[in-house]
C-alpha cells in the first residue's frame, strides 16, 4: 500500500517540513518514513560530521554562568 505524503500549509518551521505522528505511521513507522522522503541514517551522520562546530555559548555567557552556580552552590 502506498501512502501519499500530504503538505501541511502552515508549518512551525519556516525552512523545514513537519509531518504529524499520523502521517508518519501511515507511510509505515519512521525508518520507512525516512526512506520514502529521502532521508536515511547515512545522510544524517554525513551533515552531522560535515556541520560547523556550535559553541552553545560565548566566553562571556559561560563565566556569567559559571560565576551564578558557585553561588547557587
Amino acid at each position: 500500500m502506498k501512502v501519499k505524503l500530504s503538505f501541511p500549509k502552515t508549518t512551525l518551521f519556516k525552512s523545514h517540513t513537519s509531518y504529524s505522528p499520523e502521517q508518519i505511521l501511515a507511510s509505515g513507522g519512521a525508518t520507512a518514513f525516512g526512506r520514502k522522503t529521502g532521508k536515511s541514517n547515512e545522510t544524517l551522520i554525513d551533515s552531522l560530521k560535515n556541520a560547523e562546530p556550535a559553541e552553545p555559548f560565548t566566553a562571556e555567557e559561560w563565566e556569567k554562568l559559571m560565576t551564578q552556580l558557585d553561588a547557587t552552590k
